[in-house]
């Protein structure tokens, strides 16, 4: 591997022998360098899909600063602390919500719903209204925090 030495001949053809009488090989061997590069290009794939964030979560009680707003009202899912659940003003049953919010996303231009939580419901049923939500074609869920949070830098609170 690496640089080789290669001997000089003499002018009868033969390899002589001694001391200082050889030279280094000018060839580079890049055999190792492209193994090295084609491992980390299988890496590089292999891990980057799994560094890819589905939904951008935000707790209650948070200092993260507002969504920017729409030209369209935007829908709002809310889960009560007693479970129920609500679009917009109108509250509606579990059994119902898919179908529901299926021929809502067919009138609608924009996918965008602001899905909104009491801090007492459980993190299931949250995911079950979440995941009725994508089924019902709204690929774009924010989560509606209350400000003035305690932030991790110490501030807020």
């Amino acid at each position: 591997m690496g640089a080789g030495v290669v001997q000089k001949q003499g002018s009868d053809g033969r390899r002589r022998r001694g001391r200082g009488r050889t030279r280094p090989m000018a060839e580079i061997n890049v055999t190792p360098f492209v193994d090295v590069m084609l491992v980390l290009l299988i890496i590089f794939m292999v891990a980057a899909p799994l560094l890819v964030v589905g939904v951008p979560v935000e707790l209650p009680k948070t200092a993260a600063s507002a969504l920017p707003g729409e030209q369209e009202e935007p829908l709002t899912v809310t889960i009560a602390a007693d479970g129920r659940v609500s679009i917009q003003t109108t509250e509606v049953p579990r059994a119902d919500l898919l179908a529901r919010l299926r021929a809502i996303a067919a009138e609608r231009d924009s996918p965008r719903v602001f899905l909104r939580a009491d801090g007492n419901v459980p993190y299931s049923a949250v995911m079950e209204v979440m995941g009725a939500l994508n089924g019902g074609g709204f690929a774009n869920i924010g989560l509606v925090t209350e400000p003035g949070g305690p932030a991790l830098d110490g501030r807020g609170g």
